[in-house]
């Protein structure tokens, strides 16, 4: 009896058809990568608005009102410089729509937003700020993570991150009174700068006149 031999062809992929599977592995990390940016991009946005421009249409809604921002209760246009002062109080009598609001939570950071000025000890000098912090005490450094949103707010406001020029800067130093259920925050001294790599603790914004 006649043997036949049988030979089995075993096929593997050829670089035609591997080239398009890692083509089409590209295109579906692209697009992950490309939904993780879009993702922090549009958590950077809201952060910006909630924590930057609400509160400063807050504060200026609240003078247009009163003649006078929240916190200054003895209307001498400087926010907070008694120390007592209460912008939660201020800004809560006006019932407004859309208030701004002090804690705010995105996933698993949370800030904390408080008006208030510097140079509290010499008010001629005083200058009215916004303050970010991670902490309702302001004592407590950025995480890398977190700085991401911080220089973001930076890169709206001055077109740029570096913390120490314009009119947000990053501080290391802790207000010297801190108020969460005043939402207040003030300085008795000029605010000094330091870069964001530096581990501040605060962003400060002057949104009322330029640094000094």
């Amino acid at each position: 009896m006649k043997k036949v031999s049988v030979l089995r062809e075993e096929k593997g992929f050829t670089l035609i058809e591997l080239a398009i599977v890692l083509v089409i592995i590209g295109i579906i990390l692209g697009a992950v990568l490309k939904g993780q940016d879009l993702i922090a991009g549009a958590r950077a946005k809201k952060f910006i608005m909630d924590a930057g421009k609400k509160w400063e249409i807050g504060a200026w809604t609240h003078f247009d009102r009163m003649g006078r921002f929240p916190g200054d209760s003895d209307s001498d246009g400087i926010i907070g410089e008694l120390g007592t002062e209460d912008p939660e109080a201020d800004l809560t009598a006006l019932n407004m729509t859309n208030p701004p609001v002090y804690q705010l939570t995105y996933g698993s950071f949370t800030f904390f937003v408080h008006l208030g000025s510097d140079s509290t000890g010499a008010a001629a000098t005083a200058q009215n700020i916004l303050v970010i912090c991670k902490a309702a005490t302001c004592a407590t450094a950025f995480s890398a993570d977190e700085l991401a949103f911080v220089q973001s707010f930076d890169t709206s406001i001055d077109g740029t991150a570096s913390g120490t020029a314009g009119l947000v800067r990053a501080t290391a130093t802790v207000p010297t009174v801190v108020s969460a259920a005043n939402y207040l925050a003030t300085y008795a001294a000029d605010v000094v700068s330091v870069a964001w790599t530096a581990s501040p603790v605060a962003l400060v914004y002057y949104f009322d006149r330029q640094a000094n």
